[in-house]
């Protein structure tokens, strides 16, 4: 039986239409989507398949139709996956993976993401802030690039460590301006701003992971069925107070996705799979290790393909 890894995408990977094709092909998918819109209270599905885009972009949405989009594709292929050895997830797919492990319940885990992204959205709002990301410069490089921008009350830190030569910063919105001009001078190859509505994984979203924790405590917990890498320590965590600790830590804290690809490489897993929409961390694996080959699974031609591969 293979040994699989799973990863779970993040914010930014939402696109309108997202799951319809799932929907239309399996009644039970269908039933999972008007599941999720009685949870919330609100008509999730339509958002999902039909948009309006900035809709669907807005952070309290987004988060959770990407983990709607990721919880559904996983119930068509679970049967066939072989045994999780071990899951990860970008920010918001942290969540994902712990939601596919059982360590809350599919309507809990939406509550939690949907408030998870409303808290985001406020601090952005009483604090304005930013992200952008530095290609072509190391971790170190950008750290250092952070500290000379930063300061006299402005915040500006490394927030996604997401590959060699990719880093994502965050923080205030001209700090964060004067980091990508630093960086540029000292030889990045591009600084990218990010369109999103807060500096998120800073100490920005102070007030969002005080607003997340209280969300977390009443959820119903179990420990995870398989380790879940932390984004926030890139360790494996296997029980559910750990687990609530680093989401937490997480919110305010850098990704360290890149460390937790190698953790998760170091386990000898024999399939890796992106389980929901999009390929972002398919390249991000790559990056990390051009010998990696992660399968993204999230449209219904790819769950086609891959049933018909799977052992």
């Amino acid at each position: 039986m293979s040994r699989v890894a799973l990863l779970f995408p993040g914010q930014g990977s939402q696109y309108v239409g997202m799951g319809r094709d799932l929907a239309e092909d399996d009644s039970s998918i269908r039933e999972l989507y008007e599941r999720a819109d009685d949870a919330l209270g609100m008509p999730l599905s339509r958002l999902c398949w039909e948009g309006p885009e900035d809709q669907l972009r807005a952070t309290e949405n987004a988060q959770p139709a990407i983990m709607l989009h990721s919880c559904a594709v996983w119930r068509l292929i679970a049967g066939r996956a072989g045994r999780v050895e071990v899951g990860a997830g970008h920010s918001l797919g942290e969540l994902s993976a712990y939601l596919v492990s059982g360590a809350f319940g599919f309507e809990d885990g939406l509550r939690i993401v949907r408030r998870r992204g409303e808290l985001m959205g406020a601090s952005g709002a009483a604090r304005p802030g930013t992200m952008a990301a530095v290609l072509g410069l190391d971790a170190e490089a950008v750290t250092q690039i952070c500290e000379r921008a930063g300061g006299e009350g402005r915040v500006v830190v490394p927030a996604n460590l997401n590959a060699p030569g990719q880093v994502v910063i965050s923080g205030d919105v001209e700090a964060v301006a004067a980091a990508g001009d630093l960086a540029t001078e000292a030889g990045a190859r591009r600084v990218l701003p990010l369109n999103v509505s807060g500096a998120f994984h800073s100490p920005l979203m102070a007030a969002a992971a005080e607003g997340l924790e209280v969300a977390l405590e009443a959820a119903s917990w179990a420990e995870p069925s398989f380790p879940v890498v932390s984004n926030a320590t890139a360790a494996s965590v296997t029980d559910a107070g750990t687990a609530r600790r680093t989401l937490i830590m997480q919110l305010t804290s850098p990704v360290r996705w890149a460390e937790g690809i190698e953790r998760i490489r170091e386990t000898g897993v024999s399939r890796w799979l992106e389980v929901g929409p999009g390929n972002v961390l398919s390249g991000l694996a790559r990056r990390v290790d051009r010998s990696l080959r992660v399968a993204p699974v999230g449209d219904s031609r790819s769950v086609d393909a891959y049933l018909g591969s799977a052992d």
